[in-house]
């Protein structure tokens, strides 16, 4: 595989981050339980905010409790954030995108895939594929893809 690196984009000169690429999933009214769920099985900080915060947004008074914005943030630097659609606004379930959870911590990844797992659909195990490392993919309980893969070896040279 190639790879074309000018520098570390998204990241100033002392090292902070400028830039963010951050999953945002769209639920219509189980955003807070998966949050809940995703939060139980990858830890961190969960902060949730409804619309009652926000009541001139002109929201039916009967949706008032559905997460405006949700943000996971995991101590390892993992963001996924939700929110949930009110019916006044169009919604389309997640289609043709997954979540991918990559890295070398194969402890880590073996946890995360059999807790976000649970109860859901897998559509490939968890394997080691031709490449080398681990592979899978499943759909969550809230009808969400995810890909997890821990990082091969580099052939030697």
């Amino acid at each position: 595989m190639d790879t074309v690196r000018g520098g570390a984009p998204g990241v100033d000169a002392n090292g902070g981050i400028t830039v963010n690429l951050n999953p945002y999933i769209s639920f219509q009214g189980t955003a807070r339980a998966a949050l809940e769920f995703y939060h139980s099985v990858l830890g961190g900080d969960l902060q949730v905010d409804d619309f009652t915060a926000f009541p001139d947004m002109g929201i039916d008074p009967s949706e008032t409790h559905l997460v405006m914005h949700g943000q996971l943030t995991t101590d390892d630097g993992l963001v996924l954030m939700a929110s949930d659609t009110p019916s006044s606004m169009p919604y389309a379930a997640p289609a043709g995108i997954s979540v991918s959870l990559s890295g070398d911590d194969a402890d880590r990844l073996q946890a995360a895939w059999d807790g976000l797992s649970a109860d859901g659909t897998v559509t490939m195990p968890y394997e080691t594929p031709p490449w080398g490392g681990k592979f899978g993919m499943f759909q969550d309980k809230f009808g969400i893809d995810w890909m997890v893969a821990l990082n091969g070896q580099a052939p030697a040279s």
